[in-house]
């Protein structure tokens, strides 16, 4: 994303986040926002509520009230069991007592985690997303996060410099897979997809989509370990 800034969140106005969510709700579900974003009747529904954007969103001191708060607008408008709240999340913060916290509420809340891994590969997960994190802190948090709120491996592949993903990259992902299985994780599946939009970082020109039967082929490796996956091309 442009204008991405490392450290943790600032503040969250709470006051102004209820306002605001249930006033759009309220524009959703009993104006006609619909209609004046001029919607086919197919695409006039809400599925989620997502917690996601331009940096992480567990890095908030706030992060379980906001959840909490979530909760009461869900329950306003009845769509509490009737749509998911989706947290998408590097998963760098799971062990804070809050963020738990806030996951236990999200699997009240018929909550799902996409916790976000590009690479099995700690050089990959430097090259790729710019952080140092070792693998077995990766394997730590996905595993705490699986235990408290349903949680599924959110994956980005892609092409680089024209080259798709290398063996090595490859093996090392289902090897990380085999791992968490091993440890009876019950990780619900992985969502795999490839890049839907041009990329805002420098890199960018180097970077291409890969085709479609890529992703099908890899994603066919994936479900032999008996994993569910979605691909989104």
């Amino acid at each position: 994303m442009p204008d991405l800034q490392r450290g943790t969140a600032p503040p969250v106005d709470l006051q102004q986040l209820q306002s605001e969510l249930n006033g759009f709700l309220q524009d959703v579900l009993q104006g006609d926002f619909f209609e004046r974003q001029k919607l086919e009747q197919g695409m006039r529904l809400i599925r989620d509520i997502a917690l996601s954007g331009n940096g992480e969103s567990t890095s908030a001191s706030e992060f379980d009230t906001v959840i909490s708060m979530i909760g009461n607008s869900m329950d306003k408008f009845d769509l509490t069991g009737r749509i998911k709240l989706v947290l998408i999340t590097n998963g760098s913060y799971i062990q804070r007592p809050h963020v738990q916290k806030g996951l236990q509420r999200m699997a009240a809340l018929n909550g799902e985690v996409w916790f976000k891994l590009d690479s099995a590969l700690e050089t990959g997960m430097r090259r790729i997303n710019s952080v140092n994190r070792s693998m077995n802190s990766v394997f730590t948090n996905l595993d705490r996060a699986c235990r408290l709120c349903p949680t599924w491996l959110q994956t980005c592949m892609f092409s680089q410099s024209g080259s798709p993903p290398s063996d090595q990259e490859q093996h090392a992902y289902l090897d990380f897979l085999h791992q968490v299985l091993d440890n009876n994780t019950p990780l619900k599946g992985v969502l795999l997809y490839g890049l839907a939009r041009p990329s805002l970082q420098p890199e960018a020109t180097q970077l291409e989509a890969l085709p479609g039967d890529w992703l099908e082929q890899f994603a066919a490796r994936i479900r032999t370990l008996h994993l569910p996956v979605n691909v989104s091309i």
